[in-house]
């Protein structure tokens, strides 16, 4: 795991997403389990709808803390809340009675504000993980605006409010001693962006829970499924999904759309998708099953620091068609478990792949193979050995001063 001539470091860790849908408290969820797997001492502080009280079990302590009526919405089950900061003290005294060696936060929320005020207050090193490309997503979320400005105008106004909102983010994750992203894209973005090191914390899948045998036997071969999971929103580039079903319909190919997910999209989805089946969000077994009944997933986000249901497709047996930007890339190989391409190229991309039956069953066994290599120990083992590599230095220097 970590390195065995030090003990165990003590980890508070601040998701600003835990309950939620989404990448950050998938990983969340599944950092707290691998913490109590290996009996770590491990602190999670997060928003929730418990009392406000401290649940322990074991080596993992968890703290809940409610958020108010104030609470501003930023998407269908995410929000921010300007009133968090009543909650300091009850966050202050468990710190200070768990006694972590590292404050782990994960992005710039109230819990990430609460995670670098407190390891500033109390000297604790403060480590930070980039989950949200949150720069591209302010961009995409006032498109709306820039849309009505003569062109050039827009473009110019999208690249300053992404670029200064990568700028007030790089200034906040300068506080942290070690910096964690998915990929050596945003590795690198982050490195020279503050000026820290940053390590890769990518993710794993549950290969027993995602997998082929959850596939029906009699599934009929045709209409085609082709999946979306993920939240329904503008900065996921849905509105793809209908110019594909389009287009598919219009070269003769029998497929529909599955849709997993919710968000400020759904209602125009469903208008423009009549022959979609929309799930809604699905979790566990459920989501097992909607993965395996997927011939291909399509998922066209730009955005995306990593993809989540990309590693799970392709455990499901499920090829994916992804765009070249974002984390998705780095998870798909090229015409081996899918396909890279930008928008204009996913409908000939998923033609090819339904109009060739054996590329189809080579690409859902090379996908599950893949995938079979990922687990989510390895994951946290890395990020365990940055914690422990971290405290080193700042022990050598405190020797040095």
């Amino acid at each position: 795991m970590y390195p065995s001539s030090m003990q165990a470091p003590r980890i508070a860790y601040f998701p600003d997403s835990f309950h939620e849908v989404n990448g950050v408290a998938h990983t969340s969820r599944n950092f707290v389990a691998y913490a109590e797997r290996h009996g770590l001492p491990f602190l999670c502080v997060r928003a929730g709808d418990r009392d406000t009280a401290e649940h322990r079990r074991g080596e993992l302590t968890t703290l809940e803390l409610p958020r108010s009526w104030v609470a501003v919405g930023m998407e269908k089950d995410l929000s921010f809340d300007p009133l968090y900061w009543r909650h300091g003290d009850v966050i202050e005294e468990a710190l200070l009675r768990f006694r972590p060696d590292v404050i782990h936060m994960t992005g710039p929320s109230e819990l990430g504000i609460f995670a670098a005020y407190f390891a500033w207050k109390l000297g604790i090193p403060l480590a930070a993980s980039w989950h949200t490309n949150v720069h591209e997503y302010a961009a995409r979320r006032l498109d709306w605006l820039t849309a009505l400005l003569p062109e050039a105008m827009g473009q110019s106004t999208s690249s300053g409010i992404e670029a200064g909102a990568l700028e007030l983010t790089g200034r906040f994750y300068r506080l942290a001693k070690v910096l964690f992203a998915p990929n050596t894209e945003l590795c690198a973005m982050l490195e020279q962006a503050t000026g820290r090191q940053c390590q890769l914390m990518q993710r794993g899948v549950d290969t027993e829970l995602f997998s082929p045998a959850h596939r029906q036997p009699d599934q009929p071969e045709r209409p085609f499924t082709l999946g979306y999971v993920g939240r329904l929103s503008v900065e996921k580039n849905v509105s793809l999904l209908p110019r594909i079903q389009d287009a598919l319909t219009s070269a003769g190919i029998d497929a529909r759309f599955l849709i997993i997910g919710h968000g400020a999209e759904e209602e125009a989805l469903r208008r423009a998708l009549p022959t979609a089946e929309f799930a809604g969000v699905l979790r566990g077994p459920d989501l097992a099953r909607a993965y395996a009944r997927m011939d291909l997933l399509v998922f066209p986000s730009h955005t995306d620091t990593f993809g989540n249901v990309v590693l799970e497709a392709l455990a499901s047996g499920v090829p994916a068609v992804v765009t070249p930007d974002g984390g998705p890339k780095y998870i798909v190989r090229e015409g081996e478990t899918g396909h890279i391409v930008p928008d204009e190229g996913f409908v000939g991309a998923i033609s090819g792949v339904l109009n060739d039956p054996e590329q189809l069953v080579r690409m859902r066994a090379t996908a599950r193979q893949y995938a079979l290599g990922c687990s989510w120990d390895s994951v946290f083992d890395r990020v365990y050995t940055a914690y422990v590599e971290m405290l080193e230095r700042e022990a050598a220097v405190k020797r040095l001063a």
